[in-house]
């Protein structure tokens, strides 16, 4: 009788719906981030076709290192389009409820699409490795099919290992709180709520931290050290030169990327006098990037730079 009891106040109890509150602390004017961050959405999804339709029309841009480039362009903007409309009807229209099924399908699809990014980076410095340090190599080793398998693996290595973070999240009890002090569906912001033990989430959430991040970001640094050491032995100043400036781009991108991502993680474990400061640090992480990404690129490559200029004159001169 008593356990009947239980069972029937837990389902008197139990959410149906999550309700994400925003940006914590400024709810009152919160509204106006979303000028800016509707910008950048935009600019995001601009700047990135535009990066697709010029590796696609200059026959001089069809190298792996731009074909890994368009991979990141796409998964930049399906990385942005997951959150940002969501946020944006928030901000607007004050459309804060959201189903558990959508919380924990947005939940997987940002930890994927966070993963692809820093898979996509790995394969980019393994791509500048063997230009610099095994050049005569190079046009054996990182060929179409290199491409493929890299983007197959990360694809399904994502997609796999990131099941078990909204699988775990679903699992929890969330007894009567179901106001997510958050923008999105992070796992984090979801399991707070609960009211067992998220023990297990929490460590799954740290293995795959170190399993995606970790290992990814321990391959760059690696590969980037071999590039410094095999550059500092060449004898011209002007080819060592040359060959990191070729790197450059791809250094900014990783070092923003994976700081924003060290900055994310201690502010969630730490207590912090600004609740708002890591929820929307994590959201620019997530909207940042994809308008980062083709500007610096762009600016920094030449052929890239000229391929886009040719489409937007192009595209000028027919209309």
């Amino acid at each position: 009788m008593s356990q009947a009891l239980r069972d029937s106040n837990s389902s008197k109890f139990q959410v149906s719906e999550f309700i994400l509150m925003g940006f914590p602390g400024i709810h009152d004017w919160q509204h106006w981030l979303s000028i800016p961050l509707a910008l950048l959405y935009l600019f995001a999804l601009v700047a990135n076709i535009l990066i697709l339709i010029t590796i696609n029309q200059e026959a001089t841009l069809n190298q792996p290192m731009y074909h890994f480039l368009g991979i990141l362009a796409v998964v930049d903007m399906g990385l942005a389009t997951t959150i940002m409309p969501k946020i944006l009807a928030i901000l607007w229209f004050n459309a804060k409820v959201i189903s558990l099924p959508e919380c924990f399908f947005q939940m997987y699809v940002i930890h994927c699409f966070v993963g692809m990014e820093s898979g996509i980076f790995l394969c980019m410095a393994i791509d500048r490795y063997v230009a610099i340090c095994r050049p005569l190599r190079y046009p054996s080793t990182i060929i179409e099919s290199f491409v493929v398998k890299a983007t197959v693996f990360m694809v399904l290595r994502n997609s796999l290992l990131t099941i078990p973070v909204p699988v775990l999240a679903s699992q929890r009890y969330y007894c009567s709180q179901n106001q997510i002090e958050h923008c999105l569906c992070s796992n984090l912001g979801v399991t707070r709520l609960s009211c067992d033990d998220r023990t297990i989430s929490s460590i799954y959430q740290l293995f795959l931290a170190w399993t995606f991040m970790g290992s990814d970001l321990g391959m760059i640094i690696l590969s980037y050290a071999l590039i410094l050491h095999s550059v500092l032995k060449l004898n011209s100043a002007e080819a060592a030169s040359k060959a990191l400036s070729t790197c450059t781009s791809h250094l900014i991108l990783i070092l923003f990327f994976y700081t924003v991502v060290v900055v994310i993680s201690i502010t969630h474990s730490a207590i912090v006098t600004a609740p708002v400061f890591p929820v929307l640090l994590n959201v620019l992480h997530n909207v940042i990037p994809p308008a980062l990404n083709p500007m610096v690129y762009a600016l920094k490559t030449k052929d890239l730079r000229q391929g886009l200029g040719k489409v937007l004159r192009l595209g000028i001169r027919n209309n």
